[in-house]
């Protein structure tokens, strides 16, 4: 294995320590996945330079200049506080002829705006929940054409934020105390979705042009009180005593039907390529008791931390933390940026 030059871009608030001696699970959570990448590369033998980067760019242009990179390891989620912004943080890569690992700039401004995804993925005909869109500082449209039971999210937010199980409606009254939340708290339009009954799973996947789908991932309540709804919210993900209460268990999806499982992958794997996606995603679905197969959204650079989804279900499909790293920096290596095109 050649040894390179990596340049790790991380939220400045997110560089992580060189160890994690004496630390709860609680207090590395927030850098865990930064900590974890850049130990591992320099475990595994390469040159690694981490960067924290917040709303200067000049940061950047300097250590691409002094340190050379052969390849930036993408981690960054946001600039200047606008998550949105990361795709222009990868065009600027692009700009610099800088190879780096992750999504590139369409994809993730197409993976990003939520009800544009689900328009493209409704063209390829890939089945998507019914939705509208609440504008922020406008009259709530009504629900033409969408029933409930709805969920209401932000349009542009991840990592769940502002999902709760309030987030779940039942009623008018309901939905417009749900929409005036998001519009309010987070600042965003809402996107207002029919709410699937179901399974909730991840699908892994690596790759350019050719892809590699890891084994189906299941999200599991084992402890939840009867009629709450089984939904990824923040807490869920991000809370270790909530995830205790009820339950929480991500695990491989066992019981599947071959057919069912092979559309699964296949779903995935067109959703992906519809939205442009390259380098690495987690595509999340909704999967009925008939066998239905509901896209909830597409997450380009999903969380890389050991332990996690992505990464575990990768181990489970026989792809090791060190090697999923080292196939991520080799597909940023090889991915082919329009800039190549003109050399």
């Amino acid at each position: 294995m050649k040894k390179l030059r990596v340049n790790v871009l991380m939220h400045d608030s997110l560089v992580p320590p060189d160890s994690i001696a004496g630390l709860s699970d609680e207090e590395i959570q927030e850098w865990k996945m930064e900590y974890d990448v850049v130990t591992t590369l320099r475990n595994i033998g390469h040159d690694v330079v981490p960067l924290g980067i917040s709303d200067d760019l000049g940061v950047l242009r300097k250590t691409i200049t002094e340190f050379k990179p052969d390849v930036a390891f993408n981690l960054l989620e946001e600039f200047n506080g606008v998550g949105v912004y990361d795709q222009h943080i990868v065009s600027y890569l692009e700009l610099l002829k800088q190879p780096y690992t992750g999504c590139n700039p369409r994809g993730l401004l197409l993976a990003h705006d939520k009800p544009l995804a689900k328009k493209i993925l409704a063209f390829h005909r890939i089945r998507t929940p019914g939705f509208f869109v609440a504008p922020l500082g406008k009259k709530i449209p009504k629900a033409r054409g969408v029933s409930y039971p709805m969920i209401v999210k932000s349009v542009s937010e991840e990592a769940s934020l502002g999902i709760t199980e309030s987030s779940v409606v039942y009623s008018d009254d309901e939905l417009i105390d749900r929409v005036e939340y998001i519009h309010t708290e987070l600042r965003t339009d809402a996107l207002v979705e029919s709410f699937i009954e179901g399974r909730e799973m991840y699908v892994g996947i690596c790759g350019n042009r050719r892809l590699t789908t890891f084994p189906i991932w299941e999200l599991k309540f084992t402890k939840a009180p009867a009629g709450m709804p089984q939904i990824a919210t923040a807490k869920v993900k991000w809370d270790f005593k909530h995830q205790k209460k009820l339950g929480i268990v991500t695990e491989e999806a066992h019981d599947l039907d071959p057919v069912l499982a092979r559309s699964i992958t296949n779903t995935c794997k067109r959703v992906y390529r519809s939205l442009s996606l390259s380098g690495y995603a987690r595509i999340d679905l909704r999967v009925t008791d008939s066998g239905g197969i509901f896209v909830l959204e597409a997450n380009p650079n999903p969380n890389l931390s050991f332990g996690e989804d992505f990464a575990e279900s990768a181990e489970v499909g026989g792809i090791g933390y060190e090697d999923l790293l080292q196939r991520i920096l080799q597909l940023g290596l090889t991915y082919q940026a329009e800039w190549r095109a003109v050399e």
